[in-house]
């Protein structure tokens, strides 16, 4: 696996936001974690990431136990990059081309080594390539940012991408598009994801394997294929009785 959870349990205050929970992902591979706004997904991609720690239980990448803080923390989130839900929100539109995408170059002191060719080859491989590195991020629109957050989640050249509702703040006409991006990268790169979503069409479209959650516990897990055919869970059901027919075919 490339990452895992063991047995997670996050608590905040009285709230228990996830109850035992122990996932994985395969090398290549994506995994879809779906489930009801306040399912506990979220919470999950914060834990994975490094950016919380668990009430109790771990988290395992490339075998190893995440490191809780310092630079042994710092050294494992260079395997790893984030794709947050709203790109407007997450980055500054003040700041370059070249400063949002070379942020995580400059943080892991990679950029010496050719960062301002990185972030050309980056802008390229998002689909902005000719595009001034020096231009400001407030001069773009949401699915141009999205570009952005993709280009500098793999600039370290991560294992693992985890993209926590990547599209859900997209307009519908350019959420395919990023989301072919995402396939057309981890077939190049051959990059691990973990995707959240509370859309399971995406999921269903996206993913290898499929995590389904609510109240901060995994109702069900397995292949994407097996576990849509023949659902076991009657929340999994209900999710799939709310899908729409016929809808995305855009994506691959």
């Amino acid at each position: 696996m490339i990452i895992e959870t063991r047995s997670l349990h996050k608590a905040y205050g009285k709230h228990t936001a996830l109850r035992d929970v122990s996932i994985g992902v395969r090398p290549g591979t994506t995994l879809g974690i779906v489930g009801e706004s306040g399912s506990g997904k979220s919470t999950v991609a914060r834990l994975m990431a490094g950016l919380e720690r668990p009430t109790s239980g771990e988290v395992l990448l490339d075998g190893v136990p995440l490191p809780k803080r310092g630079r042994a923390l710092r050294a494992a989130r260079r395997r790893l990059g984030f794709v947050f839900q709203d790109p407007y929100a997450s980055l500054d539109p003040r700041f370059t081309l070249e400063q949002i995408v070379g942020e995580p170059l400059r943080a892991h002191g990679l950029w010496q080594d050719g960062g301002r060719d990185r972030v050309d080859e980056l802008l390229r491989a998002v689909g902005m390539g000719g595009i001034d590195p020096r231009s400001r991020a407030g001069e773009f629109s949401g699915g141009q940012r999205q570009r952005l957050c993709v280009a500098r989640a793999i600039a370290t050249r991560p294992h693992l991408v985890i993209c926590d509702e990547p599209t859900s703040a997209l307009d519908v006409s350019v959420q395919a598009q990023i989301l072919n991006l995402l396939l057309d990268l981890q077939e190049s790169l051959g990059v691990s994801y973990v995707l959240i979503s509370h859309d399971i069409d995406v999921v269903r479209r996206m993913s290898d394997d499929i995590v389904v959650m609510r109240s901060g516990e995994v109702r069900e897990s397995g292949p994407c294929t097996e576990v849509l055919a023949d659902p076991r869970d009657e929340y999994t059901r209900t999710l799939l009785d709310a899908m729409p027919g016929r809808r995305g075919q855009e994506i691959r």
